[in-house]
């Protein structure tokens, strides 16, 4: 008997063992390494898992024989069962934090909420339908139960706090927008720059933020919208910072491309992050309160301008290889709000939400009582309690593999971007899935007709105030006919002149500056030109004889068919050939309309806010757009330079409207785990359209008005039609 005992004991020590280490096999297999292979893979083990139990089960009651017949678990036998493979804790180890949703381990058939799924067996949750049927469970009974504690934390302190905080990350995207279009008449003089590329230069940075919406709202999905954020702004404050410096027109323009991909990122997480801390009466108009930093980051932009761009003495330069003048100065104050947004964003927490649809139980639980107790301490109501003891969380859908010990560091990393990036892919295809694909392509179709005539028109009013600008100029040219002027000296200004069929013998032209000066047809004989500063001036036709020209930018392709006779150029200023060069005059009058259209949101977010939360989101969209369509019927009488001005304020003002219904009806149509993915989709969608809408719009300048009228009004119109075919979501809760 003894023997057999011994042999009992050491085959129940064998299974356990053997127990223990299928236990370990298990939990370091990859759960992704496909279907197929996953379900062999969890049938091997349960069936395994069976096997061991089985006998396991037979030792156990092979203890002592009952009155009836049977067999009874020996006491001893139980209780070292119950102290060493406790239900609690298996698939636990010491150093790993479990949470409720998470993995924990092969689950016993007596455990009733195994691996996090309420009554799920592992066959049941193997099966994909099954398993994203209970998920979507979980996340209507997180949805209400969020809601209920948002309402117990209130709204208060810490709500505002992470309001300016991600105000300034809104502002940083505002400036972005105004960046280049301020420096480019300056930029255009030190990297002389052809209309072709100061073209380019003015799309990259809405393409590089069509890029950083779709990639950082993908991200933000899956590893926070925090982290995510703090990245994106990172790169869009130290692409800033070298884009001062940078002397070419190439690294200039990837400088504000990697600027714009790092900014692109701001609208998308901004909202929803601010969202998930806004009680459900509260959310549409704080988030429309929001919007109003995107108006401070425009007056921020122009007033920086208007106070640093014209101040020349601004500048050094090393040679004549490096130069910094007053322009790049406006550039390095631009990245202000992104270097403010990050050191203040470092204070705040993640989103408990995102916590919770990871199954981050109390990381979440931690961050809730926090915005419970600052609100309550600033409302006088220290001694509240926060009552919330559980809270539900949702299982994630992916994990990433644990690869073991033995790894290369570049291998891991490998890995768990691949992954990574399946992740984000696979969330992004879940946006047109059969549940949400009516909501996306309506989503796409409002975000695109707004964007295309927003940012169509808005770019093609300055071109309109600069081309009637232009033609007043003109207006005033002053011709003259032959005339013949000898031993003269020019030291003053030449502006706006026609000369014709001139003769021009022993004069001077010395420390002058021509603006718009042509000459047809003239002759110079024994003339001497110092000291010249020329923006589009041409000689035309014209004949020089024994005339010298020293110090001067009037290089020989500014002589457009003309011929030198014993003529010399000395020392010929460095420099390139610009066919208009604006003054501080025109400079200040860019920088002021930026600011009056800018400024003139003001009375549209206030109103929009107010009333968001009382008329609801579609009318609102619709409504305003509806008002943006027949506002710009009156561009046709906009034959003026103040009329331009008027109109292009009363446009931004109405339409703002509009762009605020659209950004919280965007953050409440879609749950929290795919929120930043169609956000930054949608957004990047919008900037597509804005490129596509500029060119289009700016082709038509000094044309016709007739084309952007119909192509803005008819995308507002469509706009507005289908918004009504979206669903209402005031009053819902959270998704």
């Amino acid at each position: 008997m003894e023997d057999d005992g011994r042999y009992r004991d050491n085959r129940t020590d064998f299974i356990r063992g053997a127990k223990d280490i299928a236990k370990v096999a298990k939990k370091q297999v990859g759960k992704k390494a496909g279907r197929a292979a996953d379900k062999m893979t969890d049938e091997y083990t349960k069936r395994s898992y069976k096997r061991f139990e089985e006998e396991d089960d037979d030792d156990d009651y092979a203890g002592a024989p009952g009155n009836d017949g049977g067999f009874h678990r020996n006491d001893s036998r139980a209780n070292d069962d119950e102290g060493g493979h406790s239900d609690s804790t298996e698939g636990h180890d010491e150093d790993d934090e479990i949470y409720e949703g998470e993995y924990q381990g092969i689950p016993r058939a007596d455990s009733g909420k195994a691996g996090g799924l309420d009554g799920v067996t592992v066959t049941e949750a193997r099966d994909l339908s099954a398993y994203e049927g209970e998920r979507r469970k979980d996340q209507e009974e997180l949805a209400q139960q969020y809601e209920t504690i948002l309402q117990e934390c209130g709204h208060g302190k810490f709500q505002w706090t992470l309001y300016f905080v991600l105000g300034l990350a809104l502002m940083a995207d505002g400036v972005e927008i105004f960046v280049v279009g301020f420096v480019l008449p300056s930029a255009e003089k030190d990297m002389c720059l052809s209309e072709p590329n100061k073209g380019m230069l003015g799309l990259i940075v809405y393409l590089g933020m069509m890029v950083g919406a779709f990639v950082w709202g993908g991200l933000a999905d899956r590893i926070g919208r925090r982290q995510t954020l703090l990245i994106s702004l990172s790169i869009n404050a130290v692409a800033a910072f070298f884009s001062s410096f940078v002397q070419g027109y190439s690294s200039f323009l990837f400088c504000r491309l990697l600027s714009g991909v790092g900014i692109g990122g701001s609208i998308p997480i901004v909202f929803s992050y601010y969202s998930e801390f806004l009680a459900q009466e509260k959310r549409g108009e704080h988030l429309s309160w929001l919007c109003m930093f995107w108006m401070i980051g425009g007056i921020y932009a122009s007033a920086m301008a208007w106070a640093i761009i014209p101040h020349y003495g601004w500048s050094f330069q090393m040679g004549s290889a490096y130069q910094f003048h007053s322009w790049r100065v406006f550039v390095l104050v631009c990245a202000f709000p992104s270097v403010a947004a990050i050191c203040a964003l470092t204070t705040m927490p993640e989103s408990p939400r995102f916590y919770l649809e990871n199954g981050k139980h109390d990381e979440a639980w931690m961050i809730l009582k926090q915005v419970h107790d600052t609100n309550m301490r600033a409302k006088g109501y220290p001694e509240r309690v926060f009552s919330v003891t559980t809270i539900k969380t949702v299982k994630p859908m992916d994990e990433l593999v644990d690869m073991g010990e033995g790894t290369s560091w570049h291998h891991k990393w490998r890995m768990k971007l691949s992954t990574l990036f399946h992740q984000v892919w696979s969330n992004f295809l879940t946006v047109f899935s059969p549940e949400y694909r009516r909501t996306t392509y309506m989503m796409m179709a409002v975000w695109f007709s707004m964007s295309f005539s927003y940012y169509g028109l808005t770019v093609w009013f300055p071109d309109m105030i600069k081309y009637l600008q232009k033609q007043e100029y003109q207006s005033r040219t002053k011709v003259f006919m032959q005339e013949k002027v000898e031993h003269v000296t020019f030291n003053f200004t030449l502006e706006n002149q026609v000369h014709r069929r001139g003769e021009y013998f022993n004069d001077k032209f010395m420390n002058l500056k021509m603006k718009s000066m042509v000459f047809e047809d003239s002759l110079f004989e024994e003339c001497y030109f110092e000291d010249i500063t020329s923006s589009n001036t041409f000689f035309k036709n014209c004949t020089f004889i024994a005339t010298l020209f020293y110090n001067t930018d009037l290089f020989k392709y500014r002589l457009v068919n003309s011929r030198l006779i014993n003529s010399t150029f000395l020392h010929n200023k460095e420099g390139c050939l610009l066919t208009d060069v604006s003054d501080d005059n025109n400079a200040y009058m860019v920088y002021f309309v930026s600011f009056l259209g800018t400024l003139a949101v003001l009375p549209g977010n206030i109103v929009s806010a107010l009333l968001m939360d009382k008329i609801g989101r579609l009318r609102m969209l619709a409504g305003s757009s509806v008002i943006s369509c027949i506002s710009c019927f009156f561009l046709s009488f906009g034959n003026s330079e103040s009329a331009m001005i008027a109109l292009l304020c009363l446009f931004g003002g109405i339409s703002i409207a509009s762009w605020n219904a659209l950004d919280v009806l965007t953050v409440e149509l879609y749950p929290s785990d795919k929120r930043c993915t169609a956000f930054g989709f949608l957004n990047a969608l919008c900037k597509l359209a804005a490129v596509l809408g500029i060119s289009i719009f700016t082709s038509f300048v000094g044309i016709t008005k007739a084309v952007p009228i119909m192509f803005a009004s008819g995308a507002l119109a469509a706009g507005s039609f289908l918004a009504f075919k979206l669903p209402e979501t005031r009053g819902q809760v959270l998704q």
